[in-house]
C-alpha cells in the first residue's frame, strides 16, 4: 500500500514511515522543512512543500495515483508557542488543512487518519478518559486540533471523506534503530528536557507545575513508546476500510496511550533509574496552556485496531537516552 505521510520529516512522522515501510508499504512524504530535518527523510519518495499547496498535491497523485491514505501529520506543536503565535497555529494547522483536505476529496484520496491530541481532554477525578469523555482544550495548539476533529467529522458527513482520528497521548523515545528521534535543539518534551539535564547540558530539570490535584501534585501523563505509536498508524491504516464499517459510520476517534497514567515525579524517578544516576532537579509554575494531564482508556483501540502497546516506559527512556548519545552524529548537534 502506499501511503501519503504529510510531516513525514519531523520526529513521530518519519519513525511512522520507517514502520509502514517495515510492514511493506511506501510512504510517500510531503513536508515543509519547517522544523522537521531533511535526513529524517532518508531515501524515501518526497516532496518538499506546503500542505495548501493543491497544485502540488495534485502532483503527487498524477505521480502516484496508488496512493490509498493519507496520514496527516503536519502542523506545529508547541504549546507554550502557540499561546505567543496563535495567528500562525491556526493558519498552519487548521486553515492549511482545510486546503488539504478538500484537495484529497477532488483527488479521490478521500481516506484520512488524523493526528489528534489528548490535550484536549477535560480533567477528570480518576485522570482515565474514554473517547466519549468531555473536551476542553486549554491552549490554541489543543484548540486547533478540536477544531481539525470538527472539520473531519463536518466533512465526512457532507463529502465523500473519510477520517480516522487518533488521540495521541505523550511520545517518547526514538525508532529501534536510532535513526530519528527528538530534533529540537532544546526540546521541550519532558524527556528531551531530562535527557539535556542528565547529561549535563543544562543545569537541572524544572518540573512545571507541582500542585495539581494528582497523587503527588504534578502533572499525569500517558507515556507511550514513540515505536508503539508508529505500529498503531500501521494498523490503522491496513484496517482503516474495516474500522469505519465497525462503527457504521463515516469517522471515528481512537485513543492511543498505554493506559497507564505516569505523573512527573514518578516519570523522573523511573528516569533515574535507567539513567543509573539522580538528576538535578528544580520547579517552577505551569507553562502557558499546560494542563493537568489524563491517560488514555484503551478499549477502543484494542476493539477496532486489534492493537496494544508492547513496550514498557524503560524501554522508552533507555531509546530517548541512546538517541540523546546518537544524534549528534544524525543531527550535527547535541
Amino acid at each position: 500500500m502506499k501511503v501519503l505521510v504529510t510531516g513525514g520529516a519531523g520526529y513521530i512522522g518519519s519513525i511512522t514511515a520507517k514502520a509502514l515501510e517495515e510492514a511493506g508499504h511506501t510512504p510517500v512524504i510531503l513536508d515543509s522543512l519547517l522544523v522537521g530535518p531533511r535526513v529524517f527523510v532518508k531515501d524515501r519518495i518526497f516532496y518538499e512543500g506546503d500542505i495548501a499547496d493543491r497544485e502540488l498535491l495534485r502532483r503527487i497523485v498524477a505521480e502516484h495515483p496508488d496512493i490509498e491514505a493519507t496520514i496527516h501529520m503536519a502542523a506545529r506543536i508547541v504549546v507554550p508557542e502557540s499561546v505567543a503565535l496563535p495567528y500562525e497555529y491556526y493558519r498552519d494547522n487548521v486553515a492549511k488543512s482545510l486546503e488539504l483536505f478538500d484537495e484529497l476529496v477532488a483527488l479521490g484520496k478521500p481516506r484520512v487518519l488524523f493526528s489528534s491530541s489528548a490535550s484536549l481532554y477535560a480533567t477528570k477525578d480518576s485522570f482515565e478518559v474514554t473517547e466519549d469523555d468531555a473536551l476542553e482544550p486549554t491552549s490554541p495548539y489543543a484548540r486547533t486540533k478540536r477544531m481539525m476533529e470538527q472539520v473531519l467529522q463536518d466533512m465526512s458527513a457532507a463529502t465523500d471523506l473519510r477520517a480516522i482520528i487518533l488521540r495521541y497521548f505523550n511520545p517518547i523515545g526514538s525508532d529501534p534503530d536510532l535513526e530519528s528521534g527528538i530534533y529540537a535543539k532544546e526540546p521541550s518534551h519532558v524527556i528531551g528536557q531530562l535527557v539535556m539535564a542528565a547529561r549535563g547540558l543544562k543545569d537541572t530539570f524544572t518540573i512545571t507545575g507541582v500542585e495539581h490535584p494528582t497523587r503527588d501534585g504534578t502533572g499525569i501523563r500517558d507515556y507511550i513508546h514513540v515505536w508503539d505509536l508508529a505500529q498503531a498508524h500501521v494498523r490503522a491504516v491496513e484496517k482503516f476500510d474495516e474500522v469505519l464499517a465497525t462503527v457504521g459510520a463515516p469517522n471515528t476517534v481512537i485513543n492511543i496511550g498505554t493506559g497507564a497514567g505516569v505523573t512527573v515525579r514518578e516519570l523522573v524517578a523511573s528516569f533515574e533509574k535507567v539513567f543509573g544516576k539522580a538528576v538535578p532537579l528544580s520547579e517552577a509554575p505551569p507553562r502557558p496552556g499546560d494542563a493537568v494531564g489524563a491517560f488514555a482508556n484503551v478499549d477502543r483501540s484494542r476493539e477496532l485496531l486489534d492493537w496494544r502497546t508492547s513496550l514498557s516506559l524503560d524501554d522508552a527512556i533507555a531509546s530517548a537516552l541512546a538517541w540523546g548519545e546518537k544524534r549528534q552524529e544524525i543531527l550535527g548537534y547535541e
